[in-house]
C-alpha cells in the first residue's frame, strides 16, 4: 500500500487555484521533492499535507487513511507528520540536547527511552558532542541539523521540509543536501521535499515533481527529467535547453533541413508527422576545432558567435553554417575557443526530447 497519496487536491482563494487537481503518489520510504518557480503552489502543497491549510477539494491520505479532505480535516498534531521550516524553529531557549528531546517528552516516553534516543541522533547527525550548546551557539548548518535530529528522532510517518537550505551558504546548502540524503537513506523516512533549487531536487530525491501554476507537468526520476522533459516548461525549469521547432518527414526529425535521424529515437511514434518542438541540451554537443572523421554522421559547421566563462564549463553560442540556427552548447573548461571561430558542433541524436 503506498505511504502518502494526494487524490485531485485543489485548494482555491476565491477564484484563483494556487493547487489545481494535483495527484502524486508516494511509496513507503520514497524521497520526492516538489520543484517550481514562486508562486507555483508547491509550498501550499506542502502545507495542506502538514493540515495547516484545509485543501478546497481532493484527498490526503496516509496508509489509506483519509486526513484531509473538504470539510474534513485532520489537525496537524494527530497526523505523525514532522515538519522543518526555512528557519529551523528550534527553541533558542533550550539546549541542543533539549530541542532534540521535545518531540519525545510531549509523547511521554520513559526518560531512559528519550535519552537514548537524543543520544543516538545526536551521534547520527554528528552533534554528540554539542548536546549541551544553545542555539546562537550554532553554525547555520549545525541548527539545520537540529532541526533534522529533532524532526527525525520521533520516527514520523512523512517528513515534511519546506526550502530547509534557502538560509545557509552556497558551500553550505551542498554539503546539507548530501547530509539530507545521507539521513534519508540510513531511515528511510517518507519524504516530501519543497524546493526552488533544481541542484537541491536532483541531489536528494527519488523523483522530482516539477510543477507550474498550481499543477503538476512531469513526475520522473532525476536523470529522466532532464534527458526527456515532456513539456516546454519541464525543459527549460529543469537545466538549460535549445528549444527548437523541427518537423517529422519520412520518419526522419528535421532541424532546419538537418537530419537528427530516426522520430522514433526521440520518443515519436512510427506514424507521427508535422511540426514538433524539441529540447536539445548544451552538454549534447560537442565543440570540435579540427573536422572529424567521416563516419560522424551528425555533425554542423558552425562559428562561435557568443562565449561565457563559467569556471565549471564554457558556454558557448553557435551559428550552424547555412541554417538561421542560433544554438548554445557546453564545453570543458580547458577547451577554450575565440568568438568568430569556425568550428565543427557533433550532435548527439540519442539526446534530442520532443516536448509539447
Amino acid at each position: 500500500m503506498p505511504r502518502l497519496v494526494l487524490s485531485g487536491l485543489t485548494k482555491a482563494y476565491g477564484v484563483i487555484k494556487v493547487v489545481d487537481g494535483v495527484e502524486l503518489t508516494l511509496e513507503e520510504g520514497e524521497f520526492v521533492s516538489l520543484l517550481g518557480p514562486s508562486g507555483c503552489g508547491k509550498t501550499t502543497t506542502l502545507r495542506m499535507i502538514a493540515g495547516f491549510v484545509d485543501p478546497t477539494g481532493g484527498t490526503i491520505s496516509v496508509d489509506g487513511q483519509a486526513l484531509s479532505a473538504p470539510g474534513a480535516v485532520v489537525p496537524p498534531e494527530r497526523r505523525g507528520m514532522s515538519m522543518i521550516f526555512q528557519s529551523y524553529a528550534i527553541w533558542p531557549n533550550m539546549t541542543v540536547a533539549e530541542n532534540v528531546a521535545f518531540g519525545l517528552k510531549l509523547r511521554k516516553l520513559p526518560r531512559e527511552e528519550v535519552q537514548r534516543r537524543v543520544t543516538e541522533m545526536l551521534d547520527v547527525v554528528q552533534l554528540g558532542k554539542l548536546a549541551h550548546r544553545y542555539p546562537a551557539e550554532l553554525s547555520g548548518g549545525q541548527q539545520q541539523r537540529v532541526a533534522l535530529a529533532r524532526a527525525i528522532v520521533v520516527k514520523p510517518s512523512v517528513l515534511l521540509l519546506d526550502e530547509p537550505l534557502s538560509n545557509l551558504d552556497a558551500n553550505l546548502r551542498e554539503e546539507m543536501r548530501f547530509e539530507i540524503r545521507r539521513l534519508h537513506d540510513e531511515f528511510r523516512i517518507t519524504t516530501v521535499y519543497v524546493t526552488h533549487d533544481q541542484g537541491e531536487a536532483m541531489a536528494t530525491s527519488d523523483r522530482i515533481a516539477v510543477m507550474n501554476a498550481g499543477r503538476i507537468e512531469q513526475v520522473d526520476a532525476p536523470h529522466l527529467l532532464y534527458t526527456r522533459p515532456r513539456t516546454r516548461f519541464v525543459a527549460g525549469f529543469v537545466g538549460r535547453t535549445n528549444l527548437l521547432e523541427a518537423r517529422v518527414e519520412d520518419g526522419a526529425l528535421l532541424l532546419d533541413g538537418v537530419s537528427l535521424g530516426p522520430a522514433s529515437q526521440a520518443g515519436l511514434p512510427a506514424d507521427a508527422r508535422g511540426s514538433v518542438l524539441v529540447s536539445l541540451r548544451p552538454q549534447a554537443m560537442a565543440i570540435l576545432a579540427a573536422p572529424p572523421p567521416a563516419s560522424d554522421a551528425l555533425v554542423l559547421k558552425a562559428v562561435i558567435t557568443e562565449r561565457t566563462y563559467l569556471g565549471e564549463a564554457w558556454d558557448y553560442v553557435l551559428r550552424p553554417d547555412g541554417t538561421g540556427l542560433h544554438l548554445r552548447a557546453a564545453a570543458p573548461p580547458l577547451e577554450a575557443h575565440d568568438v568568430g571561430a569556425a568550428v565543427w558542433l557533433r550532435i548527439d541524436p540519442r539526446q534530442v526530447a520532443v516536448v509539447e
